[in-house]
């Protein structure tokens, strides 16, 4: 998973500091936003050919390692 998670960065001179992929424009949050509004890993990889099935790899577990053990309720 650390290999996943070197592709995320965080660079206060970019994207107001929010995680990023690979030192793009494209937050990991898009991409999340994007494959929770029911989008498909090839499609966002057709929209968006810089990307790669890694990064979108990386922010999924980006996303893991930041809620860690945290319960979540959904209402």
């Amino acid at each position: 998973m650390s290999d996943l998670l070197s592709r995320i960065t965080i660079d206060r001179e970019q994207n107001g500091g929010r995680p990023s992929i690979r030192g793009m424009r494209i937050r990991v949050q898009d991409v999340l936003d994007m494959l929770a509004g029911g989008a498909t890993a090839e499609e966002i990889l057709a929209d968006f050919p810089y990307l790669e099935a890694d990064d979108i790899r990386a922010s999924l577990a980006y996303a893991a390692a930041a809620i860690g053990d945290t319960a979540v309720i959904a209402a």
